[in-house]
């Protein structure tokens, strides 16, 4: 991968959210013919990466905020942006709420979790520059 800036309003990553990284990854390994490697995430736990001939499609993580832990297992989108917090600055505007504020996930990028007008949630995220 080069240094080049992730399109702003390009889907960027999927994670699951699951209590249960070993039934889940074991699914989707099963049905799509995925690898799983395992990485500490620091307070975050044990992240899964997903990966199709080599390349990683996708990640997944055990719940670790009130908000996951009380829903059922599900799929995390996120929306690649050029700065999250002046997006997330106009969230509440055009009738959304944000769930989680920007904060920095180290290595990764910042990224802040919103719902719009009817209850969807997405992750929007501003990577962080490629070495």
């Amino acid at each position: 991968a080069g240094g080049k800036m992730t399109e702003h309003g390009i889907f960027f990553w999927n994670q699951l959210v699951t209590a249960d990284q070993k039934k889940s990854g074991d699914f989707y390994c099963d049905l799509l013919g995925w690898n799983k490697r395992e990485v500490d995430a620091g307070p975050f736990g044990l992240y899964t990466l997903f990966q199709q001939d080599g390349k990683d499609v996708g990640g997944m993580m055990n719940p670790t905020t009130d908000y996951s832990k009380l829903r059922p297992s599900w799929w995390q989108a996120f929306i690649a942006v050029s700065d999250v917090d002046t997006c997330v600055s106009r969230v509440a505007r055009f009738g959304g709420t944000v769930i989680e504020p920007p904060h920095d996930i180290p290595g990764v990028g910042r990224a802040s979790m919103v719902a719009d007008p009817m209850g969807a949630v997405v992750q929007l995220i501003t990577p962080a520059s490629e070495p």
